[in-house]
């Protein structure tokens, strides 16, 4: 089933994302190569691609896993949350329809 991951972070967590960054894109990378990842990508805090010193509000990842908690556990485990970037987690089944 897939499940939608959706983080919050904190306020002013762009250098805590930068040190992560490589650690929490391999992670995706390897989701990738396995054939689960449908998306994933940060939430800009501004109207912008690319927001500058304003970073990001959070991020979503809608990925294949073996049920709820394998996905919980798997969010639990992002370099993301280790380095303190995110202050909220939710993980939720989602249901693709489109496209």
């Amino acid at each position: 089933m897939l499940y939608a991951i959706i983080s919050t972070d904190i306020e002013n967590s762009t250098p805590l994302r930068e040190q992560a960054r490589p650690m929490h894109l391999a992670r995706l990378q390897a989701l990738k190569s396995e054939g689960r990842l449908i998306l994933a990508g940060p939430h800009p805090a501004v109207d912008n691609d690319d927001p500058g010193e304003a970073g990001f509000s959070g991020s979503l990842v809608i990925a294949e896993f073996d049920s709820h908690g394998a996905a919980q556990a798997w969010a639990n485990d992002d370099p993301y949350v280790a380095a303190g970037v995110y202050a909220k987690v939710i993980v939720k089944p989602f249901k693709k329809v489109l496209p």
